[in-house]
């Protein structure tokens, strides 16, 4: 289902991703608006799936995850059989934030979170490497996080 988004509703998404806990009047005061047209709009955009879902920004220091990782990986072989299971796999380890297929020498890029360099080698011999399907691993460790934005560029 496809939603065109008009100027209201991108005033809204940009003030819903500033603060996800705001409430409706407030959204509604703010853009000029009464509050039931405010709500429709924010329904009709979580019911096309403009807006995904809501959750907490945690710090993973918080939870003692320190490490994040970029892992390149290559598949055994370029078939959609590997690709699902490996996708599938991906999605059940919980230490695996993002996966997305990428072009050239390597088939994915994953980004993993673990408590220390040691977590993080026993997440690949033990669960990671296991996957029969996956022909290689190259892993970048992130040194120092400079920023990470959340929000996405929204232009009335």
């Amino acid at each position: 289902m496809s939603h065109r988004c008009d100027a209201k509703d991108l005033s809204i998404l940009a003030i819903l991703q500033q603060h996800g806990r705001i409430a409706i009047a407030e959204i509604a005061n703010k853009l000029n608006m009464s509050d039931t047209p405010c709500l429709r709009r924010i329904r009709k955009m979580e019911q096309n799936g403009v807006i995904k879902g809501y959750g907490a920004d945690v710090d993973p220091s918080a939870l003692d995850l320190n490490v994040t990782v970029y892992a390149f990986v290559r598949l055994k072989e370029n078939s959609a059989h590997f690709a699902n299971q490996f996708e599938q796999a991906a999605t059940d380890l919980e230490q695996i934030l993002e996966c997305s297929v990428i072009s050239g020498a390597h088939d994915y890029l994953i980004k993993i979170i673990a408590k220390d360099l040691a977590d993080y080698e026993s997440f690949v011999k033990q669960r990671l490497g296991e996957l029969k399907c996956i022909a290689s691993i190259e892993s970048s460790v992130v040194l120092k996080q400079t920023f990470s934005k959340k929000q996405l560029p929204i232009r009335n």
